[in-house]
């Protein structure tokens, strides 16, 4: 059997939002088989705009490879860990208007839905759903189908997708089983494509890598391999059905083939580890590894692979070497006091000098931003903390709540505020566009600064653990098991 056919399947328990189908807003989404985008151009505009907001204020370093060039549409692939921040670095990363595909009540809920509908997203009514008794199997097939065909013909047009094949947000540390409606679409936007003599679309597998996907500020690195191309399906009379607005489901002798390829791929860029505690012994690896050689790792990116290289070194190993084991418990330790290998000095020693004077002027810029920060954007950082704490959703929703305050601000919050405040000081004047536009730009550039010293007063608490860690009982174990695990370092060579 191959690893695709081995991979956890293990449907999604489901929050209270996808158990209610509204059937009425659903048969309104907008949707479209000849190829145009059903969303609206002028909307998208505006919720770009807004996403990279969002993008900037919950991510603190951001790395992104390019993405490689291609002709035709692609379908932007990703594991699913972090609820709509996985969708939302997949939009952010590419310069195309995008079209998404996702769990029903997305196109439904109220404020999220009335986006959704005008960026054009499609909904699908899953299996998880199906198969506990919520909504009826008629009506899923058909807005189902009728979503898979605005996929395909978009897709088909040039257009970029953004799918999360697994199906689900979860919380391992290995990608899970595939599901086969985004190669479904897929091939048959390669027969819709060959059919009109447009350029052959791809699937771009892409690397999500996230320091502590939960965390608020946390890193984020976005990897680009190369593109997988999309075999063309040979029945032509399957090919004018399309082309005909028709639904025609693709053979599984080319699904299923497909599917495992994009599961080898994809895999390769997960964690791919038997579990998170594995995940981070192996980051610890490379940092020691890289320390040992006189680089240490300086950047996201560079753990990633460093990582991925201790794996590829390990895999053959049968069970956990004693290397595995200490570095395991090393990493524990720092984790369990929400620090990692980059505590470590070149020597091995945990870093035990505080940074007052980082955690000082961390206070006076959140200070020197406040006045402006707290009034227009304080109320939304605060709801969305609360609700990502108490979401019914799962840790990976946490992050969502977060991007949603941050997103929903300038497209909501700011705007009122702004026109209250204009209105209160000048009233209704023919000056009071440019004074919203400059309030906003105003309200924008205050939030970056409020969150670089928000970053300082982080990175103050984080040398300040350091620095308690580095005088404990597990302080020093630490650097006892990196003592042991120094001289075996040779075999990952």
């Amino acid at each position: 059997m191959t690893d695709s056919e081995n991979a956890p399947d293990i449907l999604p328990g489901l929050s209270a939002s996808a158990t209610r189908i509204n059937t009425k807003k659903l048969e309104g989404v907008p949707w479209d088989h000849s190829g145009e985008h059903p969303g609206s151009p002028l909307f998208w505009s505006i919720i770009s705009r807004a996403l990279n907001i969002a993008w900037s204020y919950i991510l603190r370093n951001i790395e992104a490879d390019p993405p490689p060039e291609v002709e035709g549409g692609v379908v932007s692939t990703s594991t699913h860990i972090n609820g709509l921040v996985d969708p939302l670095a997949l939009i952010n990363t590419q310069e195309r208007r995008v079209i998404t595909i996702g769990r029903h009540d997305l196109m439904t809920m109220p404020v999220i839905g009335w986006i959704t509908r005008r960026m054009g997203s499609q909904p699908v009514i899953r299996k998880a759903e199906l198969s506990r008794g919520v909504g009826d199997s008629d009506f899923a097939k058909r807005i189902n189908q009728r979503s898979l065909l605005t996929m395909s013909h978009c897709v088909a047009s040039g257009h970029a997708a953004i799918v999360m094949p697994e199906g689900k947000s979860h919380q391992d540390s290995k990608l899970h089983a595939l599901r086969t409606g985004p190669l479904r679409f897929t091939l048959n936007a390669a027969c819709i494509a060959h059919q009109k003599g447009l350029p052959a679309p791809v699937i771009q597998p892409v690397g999500l890598h996230f320091r502590c996907h939960h965390w608020f500020r946390t890193d984020v690195y976005v990897e680009f391999p190369d593109p997988i191309r999309i075999p063309l399906l040979p029945d032509e009379d399957h090919r004018k059905r399309l082309i005909n607005g028709e639904w025609v489901e693709p053979p599984a002798e080319e699904v299923i083939p497909l599917r495992d390829r994009l599961y080898d791929e994809l895999s390769i860029l997960t964690p791919d580890a038997p579990d998170w505690e594995t995940y981070r012994a192996w980051h610890l690896l490379g940092h020691l590894r890289a320390n040992s050689s006189g680089t240490p790792l300086r950047t996201l990116k560079e753990e990633v692979l460093a990582a991925r290289f201790v794996r590829e070194r390990l895999r053959p190993s049968v069970g956990d070497s004693e290397l595995v084991v200490d570095a395991r418990e090393a990493a524990e330790i720092l984790y369990s006091n929400d620090l990692d290998a980059r505590a470590l000095d070149q020597s091995g020693r945990i870093k035990a000098k505080p940074r007052w004077m980082i955690g000082v002027l961390g206070v006076l810029v959140m200070l020197l931003a406040s006045p402006i920060t707290i009034p227009s954007t304080g109320l939304q950082a605060f709801v969305a903390w609360y609700a990502g704490d108490r979401t019914d959703e799962g840790l990976d929703a946490r992050t969502t709540h977060h991007m949603l305050g941050a997103g929903l601000s300038p497209l909501i919050f700011w705007p009122a505020i702004c026109l209250a405040a204009i209105f209160l000081i000048e009233g209704v004047t023919p000056m009071s566009p440019v004074y919203l536009a400059i309030s906003m730009v105003a309200i924008h550039i205050s939030n970056l600064v409020f969150l670089r010293g928000y970053d300082m007063w982080t990175d103050f608490a984080t040398a300040s653990r350091s620095a308690k860690l580095a005088s404990s009982d597990q302080g020093r174990r630490v650097e006892e098991l990196v003592r042991s695990i120094n001289p075996g370092l040779g075999a990952l060579k």
